[in-house]
């Protein structure tokens, strides 16, 4: 018992030490975020906070960017892509977990063969297709080529294969249609695994920088990435770092937030959907 107990505080203390190293960038973006301008070189790069903390670098970097207007465009992008990612994952996962048909294996890896192509391969042809429809410079652009997610097919084909078919078979004979058993049914039962996927997809394209960048030219329509980006050129020449971290805890907070408030439903929904 006292081995086991010395080998539980081992692990735990690893644990806290990895945590804390994981955590030292996070912690000085905090840090200088809320460090008064005047304070320079080895200053601001120090984790201590020794100053009374201040909001003037909140207050310059939301003046020198349209933080609402980025806003806007990236709840807009993660949104409409979540919006259809969720409606054709889930209907391609279904097919692949209940439906028997010529080839369903084949077709269902040389899906999943998506998942070892690099993403910056597909941008060239991917901005040719976009250019041939006329959806250059816009939203839409952003979120076309997310529409489809192999990933999200597997997940979903995952989650539902996990589901007992007994609940299939009584819907069927109270008559149920396929519609109605997979929207009243199964989507229902599968929803911690929906919750899993969308957090994955949110997170991703809400930190999506190159394909914005090369899809998108006019400012009205950038997003939080791009506009950071922008922004932050003329923050490090005039070594504003204090102004930076402000700018970067602008665009990741609300992740943060959103994770700090609702940790266990996200990590119920992983567990639930065998992420790992």
């Amino acid at each position: 018992m006292k081995a086991d107990a010395q080998a539980r505080w081992l692990a735990t203390g690893l644990l806290c030490l990895v945590a804390l190293m994981w955590s030292t960038p996070l912690l000085w973006m905090a840090v200088a975020a809320f460090r008064p301008q005047n304070f320079g070189g080895l200053d601001m790069a120090s984790l201590m906070p020794d100053f009374v903390p201040t909001l003037a670098n909140f207050a310059e970097a939301l003046s020198s960017a349209d933080f609402p207007r980025l806003y806007l465009n990236t709840v807009l992008v993660c949104g409409g892509i979540l919006a259809v990612q969720l409606v054709t994952v889930t209907m391609a996962g279904f097919a692949f977990a209940r439906l028997r048909f010529r080839g369903a294996g084949v077709v269902f890896y040389l899906l999943l063969m998506q998942l070892m192509i690099v993403p910056p391969v597909l941008i060239v042809p991917n901005l040719v297709t976009v250019t041939k429809l006329g959806l250059y410079d816009t939203l839409l652009a952003v979120m076309l080529p997310y529409f489809g997610s192999a990933f999200g097919v597997f997940l979903m084909r995952q989650t539902f294969r996990t589901i007992p078919r007994d609940f299939e078979e009584a819907a069927i004979v109270e008559g149920a249609s396929l519609f109605q058993i997979v929207t009243r049914v199964l989507v229902p039962l599968a929803r911690p695994g929906m919750v899993a996927f969308a957090i994955v997809s949110v997170v991703s394209h809400w930190n999506e920088f190159l394909w914005p960048l090369m899809v998108i030219s006019d400012p009205d329509h950038q997003t939080l990435t791009i506009g950071l980006a922008s922004f932050t050129r003329g923050a490090e020449s005039a070594s504003q770092w204090g102004v930076i971290a402000a700018g970067t805890f602008l665009v990741g907070g609300p992740l943060i937030a959103a994770f700090a408030l609702f940790q266990r439903q996200f990590v119920n929904s992983f567990l639930f959907s065998g992420v790992k």
